[in-house]
């Protein structure tokens, strides 16, 4: 069935009342997520939930990638604090998408006061799964046959997350997904920025393993305000996942000002990078940390707590170590 005939029915079902559930059901945590939803199912499923917020969660195409698949983008609440998030820049990097998927069930499905209330605070955007070609290939860069790229591989594509410098224009931009995300930043003007990707495996200089990795901007031109703010949010960030059971230490990240933590940076958003780490057994459990320091930095924005966050406190979350043993350590640039 195509994707048009099944949003078609499932609008038949939800008029019917069908598939309308309560919102601790639209919440549940313990199912199991498909970690990787293919370009029709995520798009499936974006609608479905749309169909079900009763128009609390508004899907855009906000574009298409260079092989024609369309970008997707949901934005929820009405609230004056704008937070972005940005999930699956890097292809094969993919497990920020679903935890989009169940950010968005968890605030938007359902009428709970709590929700309410947070979405009259905060207005959230999510551009879902950056990289529709990269994600289909599983490779980081997005497909361009033609690419000779500065930051990318020949003859393959370019690595999106190195084209957010601001001084490119998105019309210039020659990485495609990254200019329809600068043009969605600007459009949307957030406060705050969290891009997702996905880390090796790594400890602890205590050999304890690393489940998610955070950093702010490292770039020397954006403003220390900003950096502080960012450090106030890398903080919610450490707080919700080590408090779900995980455990964050800082990215070593590079200063290059396409980088997206930078390039937002520089343009005065609170931008922060958070890495899952690759851990097969603990798949599930990372998309739900990802689903939980989204919900975190939403709250905090909304009711101001993450204003009163000391950004020292940023200082003191432990660094990122060597390699797990008998791991394939992280080959590509600091992101």
């Amino acid at each position: 069935m195509s994707l048009k005939p099944k949003i078609a029915l499932l609008s038949v079902f939800v008029s019917a009342g069908l598939l309308v559930a309560p919102a601790a059901q639209a919440a549940e945590t313990g199912r199991a997520v498909d970690p990787r939803p293919s370009t029709a199912k995520l798009a499936f499923e974006l609608h479905k939930l749309a169909a079900l917020s009763h128009g609390r969660i508004r899907v855009d195409q906000i574009g298409r990638s260079n092989e024609g698949r369309p970008v997707w983008a949901a934005r929820v609440g009405h609230g004056k604090t704008r937070i972005q998030y940005v999930t699956q820049q890097h292809g094969d990097e993919p497990l920020g998408t679903p935890a989009a998927l169940e950010f968005l069930r968890e605030v938007g499905v359902g009428n709970s006061a709590w929700a309410r209330k947070l979405l009259a605070k905060v207005t959230v955007d999510i551009v879902v799964r950056a990289n529709p070609d990269g994600h289909e290939r599983d490779w980081r860069y997005n497909y361009d046959p033609d690419a000779t790229p500065e930051y990318g591989e020949k003859g393959k594509g370019y690595d999106i997350n190195r084209y957010h410098d601001p001084a490119v224009a998105p019309e210039d931009n020659p990485a495609t997904e990254a200019g329809l995300i600068q043009r969605r930043n600007a459009a949307f003007k957030p406060d705050i920025m969290v891009d997702y990707h996905m880390q090796g495996r790594y400890r602890d200089a205590n050999g304890r393993e690393i489940t998610a990795s955070t950093m702010w901007p490292t770039h020397p031109g954006v403003k220390p305000s900003d950096v502080d703010f960012a450090k106030q949010i890398a903080v919610v960030v450490q707080r919700s996942i080590d408090g779900n059971g995980g455990y964050v230490s800082q990215y070593p990240g590079g200063d290059y000002q396409g980088i997206a933590r930078n390039g937002y940076g520089l343009l005065g958003n609170g931008s922060v990078l958070i890495e899952l780490s690759l851990i097969p057994e603990r798949e599930q459990q990372q998309i739900q940390d990802a689903r939980a320091s989204m919900l975190a930095i939403a709250r905090a924005a909304a009711d101001g707590s993450v204003r009163t966050v000391d950004p020292a406190d940023a200082e003191t979350i432990p660094p990122r170590g060597p390699a797990l043993p008998g791991t394939v350590e992280e080959a590509h640039e600091a992101a």
